[in-house]
């Protein structure tokens, strides 16, 4: 099986509409695709309802990538089979999700400041209605041609952590948002936490204060982790008795890497599905 447990789509910062996320992800010959946007489930009717077009074999994880904060460092943690409508936890994504606009207002207004002349109408339309967020950003420095690519506007120059153009946004506790998740019968991943282009990562402590809290995995082979780190977190995640996984991180075109680039196990996989009671994968039904 070829199972890749993080991937978004128009629903947040991604290229592709949910529908047509599961059908590259079918075509890329994955097994098992989870939709796993920002503060958000938005996409998850559109992406059930093209199941029903895609083989039997092929399987949706549901899911959301939630913005966290711990240390003044933010990170994210990715969130599988919860149920979407539990009040605490839709109640928190929605307040993290709302304060994102004014936020991208702000970091405009110092890009402006900047000498940067992008408008809050040029990344309306480049978000094209999904959940807005920095990536919306700096593909308009892209076509500013103020950076040559999305990754290049993640710098302390322009948009990384701190960077000239930074503005904090509401950011959940993580072991706030383990309990949340938890609550509403999911697992919790922390997202590739070692992803240093980003800005800061979170400290060993702070990875075993949440899985304390209960973390249930760490998602140790990402595009952004060399080898020595992958081994690492490995090593960390059997320490802390967190399950590893593997995932693309896929965003279409507002990245270079491909679905399916980065895998999880099965058996893996098999231990997510029995701890999860908020929901349950959704195969595909058998269509042309």
């Amino acid at each position: 099986m070829r199972i890749d447990l993080h991937c978004h789509s128009t629903a947040s910062d991604g290229t592709d509409t949910p529908a047509e996320l599961m059908r590259a992800a079918a075509g890329a010959g994955l097994d098992v695709v989870a939709l796993t946007d920002h503060d958000t489930t938005r996409g998850h009717a559109e992406a059930l309802a093209a199941l029903a077009a895609l083989p039997e074999g092929f399987t949706l994880v549901t899911g959301a990538e939630l913005s966290c904060r711990i240390d003044g460092v933010s990170l994210h943690l990715l969130a599988y089979l919860f149920d979407p409508e539990e009040p605490a936890l839709l109640a928190e994504r929605e307040l993290v999700r709302d304060d994102r606009v004014p936020r991208a207002h702000a970091m405009i207004a110092k890009l402006n400041a900047l000498g940067v002349p992008v408008t809050r109408e040029q990344v309306e339309r480049i978000a094209a209605g999904g959940t807005v967020g920095r990536p919306h950003i700096a593909s308009a420095l892209v076509e500013l041609g103020v950076v040559p690519t999305v990754s290049d506007a993640f710098t302390p120059e322009w948009l990384a952590d701190g960077g000239r153009a930074y503005v904090d946004k509401h950011e959940t506790d993580p072991l706030e948002a383990i309990r949340l998740v938890k609550g509403a019968g999911g697992v919790a991943v922390l997202a590739h936490p070692a992803a240093a282009k980003r800005g800061r990562t979170v400290s060993p402590d702070a990875i075993a204060a949440m899985a304390a809290a209960g973390l249930d995995g760490l998602e140790a082979d990402h595009t952004e982790h060399d080898q020595a780190t992958r081994t690492r977190l490995r090593g960390l995640a059997k320490d802390l008795d967190l399950l590893v996984t593997g995932s693309s991180d896929y965003h279409g075109t507002r990245k270079t890497v491909a679905l399916g680039e980065n895998t999880t196990d099965p058996e893996v996989y098999g231990e997510i599905i029995r701890r999860a009671t908020g929901a349950f994968p959704v195969p595909g039904t058998g269509g042309a």
